[in-house]
């Protein structure tokens, strides 16, 4: 702890991926901004995760590009060698990220606890926060707010979305929903084929949704993974109807523009994924579908209530220990996991959701 008594006068962040690390870290700045308004902050990202967060009030964004090899890192250093921060907050562990740190003038730099400080970070660091034990990974992160001095409160979000984004969602999703019904938005692919549920699942999931009321849209990336999964989705299901058709989104966003159209949406289905984490920020309801990461550690922050996780009984399964008895992190290991996870489940959560948010307008 550095029992911080004045605010320095900049302040530089070192988070460079992934949306949803972002997303949490987003929430970590906007607290350090309400009780420090006048500190400047600069903060080293990755180009994609810098795509959704671009034009955040009161933030410098310095791009590191992880793919130029030693270019990036001789263009980060050329870019901040005039500069000299009074505290560099250092808040990813990997070497990649360790290594940049070096081009970062610092007086202070604070790095995760002896825990957490995995591949040597703590070699690169010369102040820690404090230990905690089995953090949410936002609540990691909050953790070098308090290494500050600063108070923790709930995290509050302000995501930077231009009228233009936000309209062209509007248009998006009302070209194809003439009855004006809410929306259910499912991202049903993560980065890994392995974390994604399968496309029965999801197709019953669709239709559940479609029976109580809801426009459903699938969203995603422009991979051909994505791509195919989706229609997948849609081929098994049978919402072919123009009013209650699939509407496929895949591919035909921004990370903005799909932030508008889940801050648009009633509620989210999603697995361990990038916009389970943005839909979060902008307080969409999350379903999430969760087998090899503990969802207590990287679940949908505000609504660990909608969790469907087979996590727990794989660990019990593969470590013959509770999911609090192994090492927090633990991944549980196998590429059909995520088939434990029951329709039956997914569609009641569902109902929950409706029951607890939406009672009213269906």
């Amino acid at each position: 702890m550095l029992g911080q008594l004045s605010a320095p006068k900049n302040l530089c962040l070192l988070r460079l991926s992934a949306i949803g690390d972002v997303c949490h870290a987003v929430a970590m700045v906007q607290n350090i901004q309400r009780q420090w308004p006048e500190t400047k902050i600069t903060w080293v990202i990755g180009k994609i995760e810098a795509s959704l967060l671009l034009g955040m009030e009161g933030v410098e964004f310095v791009i590191f590009d992880k793919k130029a090899g030693l270019k990036g890192y001789r263009d980060l250093r050329e870019q901040l060698k005039d500069r000299q921060f009074d505290i560099l907050l250092h808040m990813q562990v990997a070497l990649r990220a360790s290594l940049a740190s070096l081009c970062i003038p610092a007086k202070v730099k604070i790095g995760f606890d002896n825990q957490r400080a995995k591949e040597a970070q703590g070699l690169f660091t010369n102040k820690k926060i404090a230990a905690q034990a089995q953090p949410h990974v936002l609540d990691g992160f909050m953790g070098f707010a308090e290494a500050l001095g600063l108070m923790v409160t709930e995290p509050l979000w302000h995501m930077p979305l231009t009228d233009s984004e936000q309209l062209w969602a509007s248009e998006k999703l009302s070209a194809e929903n003439a009855a004006g019904k809410p929306i259910a938005v499912i991202c049903p692919a993560a980065s890994k084929a392995e974390r994604n549920w399968h496309a029965e699942g999801y197709s019953q999931a669709a239709e559940h949704l479609n029976a109580r009321g809801f426009k459903v849209v699938i969203c995603g990336g422009p991979t051909t993974m994505e791509k195919l999964l989706a229609e997948a989705i849609i081929s098994r299901s049978n919402l072919s109807q123009s009013g209650n058709k699939i509407q496929n989104l895949v591919g035909q966003t921004s990370l903005k523009q799909l932030l508008a159209v889940l801050k648009l949406a009633h509620l989210v289905v999603a697995p361990d994924t990038g916009p389970a984490h943005m839909a979060v920020t902008v307080e969409t309801p999350v379903v999430g579908l969760y087998a090899h990461s503990n969802p207590k550690r990287t679940g949908p922050y505000l609504y660990p209530q909608y969790v469907v996780s087979a996590y727990e009984s794989a660990i019990q399964r593969q470590y013959k220990k509770t999911a609090e008895q192994v090492p927090w992190g633990t991944r549980a290991k196998g590429k059909d996991l995520m088939m434990q996870i029951s329709i039956t489940d997914v569609k009641r959560t569902i109902d929950r959701v409706i029951h607890d948010n939406y009672s009213e307008l269906l």
